[in-house]
């Protein structure tokens, strides 16, 4: 049984992903949405093609987690592509943030992706592929946006690093880094009142995200960054210290 594991596939860059995948891959025998929402998960489902399996956990919570391991030791399908989409930041200065939800952002950011990642890689083979989201928030510091900043410089780099050791086996992973994306994620980081200056200049559709990183991991690609603004903004933070974007970046505010 060949599969693709979407997480985060409740809503956002997740369900944009379940969107097209289902369009583009017609040999694939199911498609496995994993979020918490679970009727927001069926709403999605229901207009895919394939046969889909809704499994409404939270891959921070280790009973889920060992759920979906017995469900994959117990169905051993071939994993083609994994995407690891679920996530959130915050805005605001971290010294006044909510404590909780800034260590909640690591937690999902980083460590259940790294979990998610390792429960999925037994089960891919050659040509599989995983697509890690990350952020260009990961190609420099972001102050009051820090933590979230931190953990997508985590996912870049643990997705390049990955991708050199699973190469051998044929396994690719491509790192996505969106600039800011219409969906509901600002929805969440501005609740604490902060605002990201350079949105309104940034902002792009999920669909044209979703389109170049699907591309990009077909094309084996390390890196799936879309639109000039930011890919100009990758190559800046690779040529100009980061102590000189970052006072550029304090201009904008």
């Amino acid at each position: 049984m060949n599969i693709i594991i979407i997480t985060g596939a409740s809503s956002g860059l997740g369900a944009e992903f379940a969107r097209q995948l289902d369009r583009a891959f017609h040999q694939m025998d199911e498609i496995w949405l994993i979020a918490r929402r679970k009727q927001a998960m069926l709403e999605v489902a229901q207009n895919l093609n394939h046969t889909v399996r809704v499994l409404d956990m939270d891959i921070t919570d280790d009973n889920d987690m060992c759920r979906l391991q017995h469900l994959l030791t117990t169905q051993k399908p071939i994993i083609r592509l994994l995407v690891n989409c679920a996530g959130y930041g915050i805005l605001g200065e971290f010294a006044f943030s909510d404590l909780s939800s800034e260590l909640g952002m690591i937690d999902v950011n980083c460590k259940a992706l790294t979990n998610m990642t390792y429960q999925c890689i037994p089960y891919m083979k050659k040509n599989s592929r995983i697509i890690q989201l990350a952020s260009s928030a990961a190609f420099l510091p972001q102050p009051n946006f820090a933590v979230y900043a931190a953990t997508k410089s985590y996912v870049y780099s643990f997705s390049r690093a990955l991708r050199r050791e699973l190469k051998p086996r044929e396994i690719y992973v491509t790192a996505v880094c969106p600039g800011p994306v219409n969906t509901p994620f600002f929805d969440i980081a501005e609740k604490a009142g902060g605002v990201l200056a350079v949105k309104k200049l940034t902002m792009v559709r999920a669909d044209r995200v979703v389109r170049r990183a699907i591309l990009d991991a077909y094309h084996k690609h390390e890196n799936s960054v879309y639109g000039l603004i930011i890919k100009g903004f990758h190559i800046l933070s690779k040529l100009f210290p980061h102590k000189i974007l970052l006072n550029i970046m304090a201009h904008l505010k």
